[in-house]
């Protein structure tokens, strides 16, 4: 897929399901991400409150497994 077609392709599934994760294991996440998922069905947002950041999923399966790599840090 070329960049705007994965843009266009999140557009309709974002919001999906939402993973808050505390800031400082941001890129753990994406490191986590990027291995397991394919680049289309996931996103992150920055600083989506103080010390956070956001992880969306477009499977509620893929937003499950990735809480459970950090439950002390997730949902906040």
């Amino acid at each position: 897929m070329t960049p705007q077609e994965q843009h266009d392709y999140k557009l309709r599934w974002l919001p999906g399901y939402a993973v808050r994760l505390h800031s400082d294991l941001d890129w753990k996440g994406k490191d986590w991400c990027r291995k397991r998922i394919p680049r289309e069905s996931w996103s992150m947002s920055t600083w989506t409150n103080v010390y956070e950041h956001t992880f969306y999923f477009e499977s509620e399966i893929h937003a499950n497994e990735f809480s459970k790599q950090w439950p002390e840090y997730t949902n906040l």
